[in-house]
């Protein structure tokens, strides 16, 4: 078995590095410093391709395999573990779980959008009273008609402030514990939902990390993942 990297992927790793060279080591520590979410190179990171690395091309993405993912993400970590991270869970916790488990309604509304970079995507799961443990959430949603309604706090959130959909964990039906754990991709423009603090850390600072206050909901416009990521700890819907 060879472990030597393929001509696609040394391309990949090449181009990624001679742009984090060129366009994210110059600012690093002044993004750090204001804590400032790099927009621009999101947009720049867009049109390359790689905001949506494992989306299918026919919804606009680049297809890329696990190993040419890794290499990307390790180029760019190289330089800016912020950048890094924020890439990270953009393709891997928002943007997989809708390739992996949307609906094609969904893929299609969605997919273009976090592929392109006109979107940013976030991730929720973290909760004050939990943390990361899905089986402890509080977050609950409810039908209301043809959509839900979702109730709750989340925390360190990654681009809660600065993203356009999320996906969301939420409970759906306590009595299956952790199977009745649900994935819903929501717009951040949905009404009820409130961007809270944005949280001041120690390091990554440049990767948005916030919170959204008790109590927000969404009016029923988000909608359920056809099945729950296993990466999640969650059973099918």
């Amino acid at each position: 078995m060879s472990f030597d990297l393929t001509d696609e992927e040394r391309a990949i790793r090449d181009t990624v590095r001679d742009f984090a060279e060129a366009e994210i080591r110059p600012h690093v520590m002044e993004w750090d410093e204001a804590q400032a979410f790099p927009r621009s190179v999101f947009d720049k990171l867009g049109a390359l391709g790689f905001l949506g690395c494992f989306v299918p091309e026919e919804h606009g993405g680049a297809g890329l395999t696990v190993s040419q993912y890794i290499g990307l993400i390790e180029e760019l970590a190289r330089v800016d573990g912020s950048v890094a991270l924020s890439v990270a869970a953009h393709n891997s916790l928002c943007t997989n779980h809708l390739v992996m488990f949307g609906s094609e309604s969904q893929k299609k509304a969605y997919l273009p959008k976090l592929a392109s970079g006109e979107w940013i995507g976030a991730w929720g799961l973290t909760e004050p009273g939990s943390g990361s443990d899905a089986g402890g959430m509080e977050t609950t949603a409810r039908r209301d008609g043809a959509g839900w309604v979702l109730n709750g706090q989340k925390t360190f959130i990654t681009h809660g402030s600065v993203g356009q959909l999320a996906v969301v964990m939420a409970v759906t039906d306590r009595t299956k514990e952790k199977g009745g754990i649900s994935a819903f991709a929501v717009p951040m423009d949905t009404p009820g939902i409130r961007p809270g603090k944005k949280e001041n850390k120690l390091g990554m600072r440049a990767s948005d990390t916030s919170t959204t206050p008790r109590g927000c909901s969404a009016d029923g416009t988000g909608k359920r993942l056809t099945r729950q990521s296993r990466s999640s700890g969650s059973g099918r819907s």
